[in-house]
């Protein structure tokens, strides 16, 4: 296939299909399993944050740009049926985003369109998914277009925002990626690059692993790259 006959990935439908594959992971994993990727946390808080990201995600589709009001983004409790809570959350969110996909509305970034709330959430939602995939013990799921999208907006959104908002310095060195693509962190000189599979990439990015993750290959200067990688990238 040539780039020219590429098709754009669908956030919105591999939302769906990643919601689907989170609740399927419920029915086998216990609610008091611990999660490694978030310590402080067990397969039900992982969820009740994971609905409440949705919900509030769905709540700021609905915000017009320039309203002062923002959505609160507390996590809710833990509910008793936590799976029928989440199920419920990802419906709403789809429906949302069904509605009027081109609606002007709140982003993470300032003012944008609905549909690229189902870009963030896509990636929100694999990350939680290995997250509770790797509680249960269990592989983890996600199309080799979704995890490069998702090393992606690291680098384009999440990493950019948490420096714009004072969460972590603006770094003056950057790192190479190397994966299915060549992405760049930071800015600055190169001080060292990693290579390895783009899941790979994603969970360092992410901070469920480090540099010493099985699959990486780091060249140049290590010490650099881990204080760079050490940082808030992600909300």
């Amino acid at each position: 296939m040539s780039v020219d006959t590429i098709v754009p990935l669908d956030h919105r439908a591999a939302l769906a299909q990643t919601q689907a594959t989170f609740l399927a992971l419920l029915r086998h994993v216990e609610p008091t399993a611990r999660v490694p990727g978030c310590p402080d946390w067990d397969a039900a808080h992982l969820t009740a944050h994971l609905t409440g990201v949705h919900r509030w995600a769905a709540a700021m589709s609905r915000t017009a740009p320039g309203t002062d009001d923002v959505p609160d983004d507390a996590d809710p409790p833990v509910a008793r049926d936590a799976a029928q809570e989440y199920r419920a959350a990802a419906a709403d969110l789809l429906a949302v985003l069904d509605e009027d996909p081109d609606r002007p509305c709140r982003t993470l970034t300032g003012a944008g369109r609905r549909r690229d709330w189902a870009r963030r959430q896509l990636h929100e939602t694999l990350v939680h998914t290995w997250d509770l995939a790797d509680a249960g013990g269990l592989p983890r799921w996600g199309p080799p277009e979704v995890v490069a999208d998702a090393v992606e907006e690291v680098l384009d959104t999440l990493h950019p925002r948490q420096v714009r908002l004072g969460r972590t310095p603006g770094p003056d060195v950057s790192v190479e990626l190397l994966g299915s693509r060549r992405w760049v962190l930071g800015d600055g000189p190169p001080v060292a690059a990693v290579a390895g599979a783009d899941a790979d990439l994603l969970r360092l990015l992410w901070r469920r692993s480090d540099l010493s993750g099985a699959g990486l290959v780091v060249t140049g200067d290590a010490a650099r790259a881990t204080e760079l990688l050490a940082g808030r990238l992600t909300p």
